[in-house]
């Protein structure tokens, strides 16, 4: 079930972001599993390869009793829970941290990871909501991560209680072009030194709508925008970050 959650920053601007349902939530992780069950058939396919061509000589060495024997079975048997533990685990972590709250199967069903008050997700917030995703996996497959998120007016599962985090469906970035369609029944705007009446508008939608775009798509629309009109600037205006430079304009 598809839910909305307020939030009201510092500075008293308020926007709403769209909770992931859980049926995206299940099928993003659905994804996720396939892509990790195929990074860890390649690397068995790779394991068995090496073993296949790897010299016979230590196979030909002398093996000092049972004791060694059972020190390099040992040996294989926590390399290969190790492997299988980062590829089941370490992978949220990596991708939901250098993604911006997004893996894979995430990022094919539009929905992110972020942190409550609607900042972008950090490693800590990372690791310790996929900590616990081990325990929720184990539980029937999310069975109790599933009835937790139905009870949770957010929508939370028990590592987003414990992170602080939320799931959100991502919004579209508008582009300049849609930004410029969507202002051509706004007051005509006069034109400047620097700028046209149709760029002002432009500026101007930016800047009432920014809090409602995830902060990478945010930077990514400022820049483009300051992009477009920096060269005509003064230098002093220029050498402004591209948010700071379409609050001056």
């Amino acid at each position: 079930m598809d839910r909305t959650l307020d939030v009201r920053t510092p500075e008293s601007i308020a926007f709403s972001y769209e909770l992931a349902g859980l049926g995206s939530r299940f099928l993003a992780v659905l994804l996720d599993l396939i892509v990790q069950l195929v990074i860890l058939g390649l690397l068995l396919w790779g394991f068995f390869e090496i073993g296949i061509h790897a010299p016979h000589t230590a196979a030909k060495a002398p093996v000092k009793g049972d004791i060694s024997e059972k020190v390099i079975a040992n040996i294989l048997i926590g390399f290969v829970s190790a492997v299988v533990f980062l590829i089941f685990f370490g992978y949220f972590i990596l991708f939901e941290w250098l993604w911006n709250g997004q893996t894979p199967g995430k990022r094919a069903l539009g929905i992110r990871a972020i942190r409550d008050g609607g900042y972008s997700l950090d490693f800590s917030a990372s690791l310790v909501r996929n900590l616990i995703r081990v325990a929720e996996a184990t539980l029937g497959f999310y069975v109790v991560a599933c009835v937790l998120a139905v009870l949770s007016p957010e929508n939370k599962r028990l590592g987003d209680l414990a992170a602080g985090t939320i799931v959100v469906r991502d919004q579209r970035m508008d582009s300049p072009a849609d930004l410029l369609q969507a202002v051509r029944s706004e007051p005509v705007y006069a034109s400047t030194a620097y700028v046209s009446g149709d760029e002002r508008s432009i500026v101007k939608r930016f800047l009432e709508r920014r809090y409602d775009l995830s902060p990478e798509r945010r930077a990514e629309l400022a820049h483009r925008i300051a992009e477009r009109i920096r060269p005509r600037l003064p230098d002093d205006l220029q050498r402004l970050d591209d948010e700071d430079l379409l609050e001056r304009l």
